[in-house]
């Protein structure tokens, strides 16, 4: 049986990685793959923190590219686990774009990725329900049920 419910607080994580040439295409744009990389790690590490067992990559929803990031320039990422099912997560990752010289951030990106918590032989895990504590947290929780409906749907399982 799963644990009691766990904070958001808990399990949020913030990654931040200086962009160099080699993440960059020719225009001196981090690579949108290279974005996608660190999205999954950040999430990663939140389902991992909330669940206390390894997390693997179910799914990834839609993602946009709304601004460049580019060479000198430090990708910030903050990722919090949304909601729990049986055992899936679903974790919510923003990704920002920051000069180090002014500090001035921009949100480039988001996306939700759904986790599923497993055992060291791939067997499922129960996670611990998420106990949502402020008002944003709330509503990113009662959201979350309705993106899972709708993931349930597309694949036919509703």
């Amino acid at each position: 049986m799963a644990e009691e419910a766990k904070p958001v607080r808990v399990s949020q994580s913030e990654m931040t990685e200086l962009v160099l040439p080699n993440d960059a295409n020719i225009m001196g744009n981090v690579l949108g793959g290279k974005v996608m990389h660190l999205v999954d790690l950040c999430a990663a590490i939140a389902a991992c923190r909330h669940c206390g067992s390894v997390a693997v990559t179910a799914s990834v929803d839609h993602m946009d590219f709304r601004y460049p990031i580019h060479i000198g320039e430090l990708v910030v990422l903050r990722a919090s686990v949304n909601r729990a099912f049986h055992t899936s997560m679903e974790v919510g990752v923003k990704v920002f774009a920051e000069s180090m010289l002014t500090g001035e951030r921009r949100h480039t990106s988001s996306a939700y990725l759904t986790f599923v918590a497993v055992d060291e032989s791939g067997e499922r895990l129960a996670v611990p329900p998420v106990l949502p504590e402020t008002d944003e947290e709330k509503r990113r929780y009662e959201q979350a049920g309705r993106r899972r409906t709708q993931r349930l749907a597309q694949r036919g399982m509703a």
